[in-house]
């Protein structure tokens, strides 16, 4: 082969036979060189073939059961849509998928509108959901870092495979901002990064407006998830779960459920509350969270905020980050308790998750829950 685009890992198959063949996997041109032989004499020639990636139908994939297991975002190449409702609005809505692929990178184009309908009774929204236009990409493949990386407030997690962004953290920490001490919403961002009473807005101590898909909407009306969407793939573990997305470092994000020793169970997280769930300790330079002020709870590591977890290696499937090897493929878990998705990250994170400007104001947002009626 004389020429192939940048990130063509394409090669001629059967070269020295009459049936070789050449399958490109990136757009651009490949110029190859032919020799014919009657083995007295011999030709050359130059082919040159121009590769354009093939237009193909929008898949519908409303209220979609995710059942793959394919771990390269490759494999998801394609366009997607989903027609859904927003249900206290009574007002629907299409959500608009595209994944591609340049060889080196899966880009993920949506309008995160999600695939199954939202904004249930459960929910109290403080703002309407509505279209974004928003852009994700990952490794094709993601290498493993010496080191990990933390999560961090300002910082998307993920993206789903319905065109959905997952955000595990909270703009909110006790003690932090204009807001009731005990009722903090908003105020608590990336210079805050330390901060160890940071709300977890996946706790059942704590009530930020979500629908039953532990989603809700920013300011500027971005759906997004805090941990399980539960509608993508089958709850129970009959089976081993799906790919469900990709976390912002490339590593595919699975359902819980795994097989170990012949049995399918729910994966567990290595995460214990601190000394046993017991009294908080205070930490130098920030005021300790009290029961009974405001929202707290309690005086114990109860879970409502972040930093009452520690990790305890071996004490569940799991790594510090919530994911594991299986097969030879590293990926993170859906998990039922804390870190619930992504609790570090094993590669280096993508920019496209680093929102700046308006959309990084936007998702450092008010987790209050005002439920607005319309008419």
């Amino acid at each position: 082969m004389l020429e192939r685009p940048d990130n063509s890992q394409a090669s001629i198959q059967n070269s020295t036979s009459i049936s070789a063949s050449l399958v490109p996997d990136v757009e651009g041109i490949y110029r190859i060189s032919l020799t014919v032989s009657d083995g007295e004499h011999s030709a050359q020639d130059e082919v040159i073939i121009s590769a354009a990636q093939a237009t193909s139908q929008t898949e519908d994939i409303t209220n979609a059961i995710f059942t793959k297991q394919n771990t390269s975002c490759v494999s998801y190449v394609g366009n997607y849509e989903s027609f859904v409702i927003d249900i206290q609005r009574g007002l629907d809505f299409s959500a608009d998928i595209s994944i591609s692929s340049d060889g080196n990178e899966c880009t993920f184009s949506v309008n995160e509108i999600p695939n199954h309908d939202f904004n249930d009774a459960q929910a109290q929204f403080a703002t309407n959901v509505s279209e974004q236009s928003a852009s994700y990409s990952v490794p094709v493949v993601p290498v493993l870092s010496s080191s990990t990386t933390a999560v961090e407030i300002g910082v998307s997690n993920g993206i789903f495979l319905n065109g959905v962004s997952v955000d595990i953290m909270a703009a909110a920490c006790y003690g932090v901002g204009n807001e009731p001490l005990g009722r903090e919403k908003i105020g608590c961002g990336a210079n805050q990064s330390d901060h160890p009473w940071r709300y977890d807005p996946m706790s059942p101590l704590n009530s930020f407006g979500t629908d039953s898909h532990n989603a809700h909407p920013q300011p500027n009306g971005r759906y997004h998830y805090h941990g399980n969407p539960k509608a993508m793939f089958r709850q129970g573990c009959q089976v081993v779960s799906p790919v469900i997305g990709f976390a912002a470092d490339g590593f595919p994000i699975y359902g819980p459920c795994i097989e170990i020793d012949g049995a399918i169970r729910q994966a567990r997280a290595s995460y214990a509350l601190k000394n046993n769930g017991g009294k908080r300790q205070d930490v130098s330079g920030y005021q300790t969270p009290q029961g009974s002020v405001g929202e707290v709870a309690s005086d114990n590591y109860d879970g409502q905020f972040r930093s009452d977890w520690e990790y305890v290696a071996g004490s569940g499937d799991l790594d510090e980050c919530n994911g594991m090897e299986k097969n030879g493929q590293y990926g993170y878990y859906i998990t039922d308790s804390f870190p619930w998705v992504v609790g570090c990250y094993r590669a280096l994170v993508n920019d496209s998750f680093k929102p700046t400007g308006m959309a990084l104001d936007n998702l450092l947002h008010d987790h209050g829950h005002v439920h607005t009626h319309h008419d």
